[in-house]
């Protein structure tokens, strides 16, 4: 059996907490988007996570509107791209200092707070999706700098990274890192030496594509014949498998599925009470490991 919190910013939290991207889904239904976020508190989710340019601010004024004080719920955000309304991609990268600032400073206004809690530098030095080009391409150095600044300035309460390399998060540790997201799952396992490190250094690892990718091409944990094997032995989905194993494979991970469904959000909060034994676990782990590097053109 895994425990059910774990350390976050200098806080414990319970290890499932909620990705709010798929709110954007419940654009025309904002009541529906607002009871959801509640039955997540309801459920005991207190960590969410969210970034401007999930909905075009969408999943931020539901948060503003669904969460109260007294709910002590932690949100984390991300700067290192923007909204982009009407453009190819529904975000352009916002890498550059100036940028980071100007993004922390539109999420403190649409969430309706003087102070983001975590905010995440989403870097895009790894795992699927763009990659930085000319005048986005900017040194980590330089973006620590401003963000721990902005730390200082009373503006953001700690630091985290997504899509870093290794090599990047030893460069950052100075800096004080709370967490870590990128691309991780049972079916691509590439940054395990990472993992370890972050756990080794008491950081929250917080996996996004958690039962793999949304891209083509990219493997996903629910088309794995083991996994659908444990499943059915165990009486629960594929999915939740995906979940559970994450849960028990390291006691500094995190979970932030993201959902529009009520029942999909009560399934994945349920995958925290599902124990695995060493011999399944033995299973799952020798599952082959794909890269999920499937850049964008």
């Amino acid at each position: 059996m895994t425990t059910a919190t774990a350390s976050f910013a200098d806080r414990t939290v319970f290890r499932v907490g909620y990705g709010a991207l798929q709110l954007e889904r419940l654009h025309d239904r904002r009541g529906e988007a607002v009871a959801l976020l509640r039955r997540a508190v309801e459920l005991g989710v207190d960590h969410v996570d969210t970034a401007e340019f999930y909905g075009f601010g969408f999943a931020n004024d539901v948060i503003r509107e669904a969460l109260r004080p007294e709910d002590d719920v932690l949100v984390v955000t991300k700067v290192g791209a923007d909204p982009n309304p009407g453009g190819r991609l529904p975000l352009r990268l916002a890498q550059r200092p100036e940028q980071l600032r100007a993004s922390v400073e539109d999420n403190l206004r649409s969430l309706g707070v003087d102070r983001l809690a975590v905010v995440n530098l989403r870097r895009l030095d790894t795992g699927p999706g763009l990659r930085p080009e000319g005048d986005q391409i900017v040194d980590l150095d330089d973006q620590l700098a401003v963000m721990t600044a902005l730390r200082d300035e009373g503006k953001i309460g700690a630091i985290g990274l997504s899509s870093v390399t290794l090599d990047g998060l030893r460069r950052a540790l100075p800096a004080g890192i709370v967490c870590v997201q990128n691309a991780y799952s049972v079916v691509s396992r590439d940054d395990e030496d990472m993992l370890q490190l972050c756990a080794a250094e008491g950081i929250a690892w917080v996996p996004f594509f958690p039962l793999g990718g949304a891209f083509p091409g990219v493997p996903k944990a629910t088309d794995e014949p083991v996994v659908h094997a444990v499943a059915e032995s165990l009486g629960v989905t594929s999915s939740q498998v995906g979940l559970a194993w994450l849960l028990h494979h390291a006691p500094n991970v995190l979970l932030i599925p993201g959902t529009a469904n009520a029942a999909h959000l009560e399934a994945n909060i349920a995958a925290s009470e599902i124990t695995l034994d060493a011999a399944t676990l033995a299973t799952l782990d020798g599952i082959e490991s794909r890269s999920n590097e499937v850049p964008i053109s």
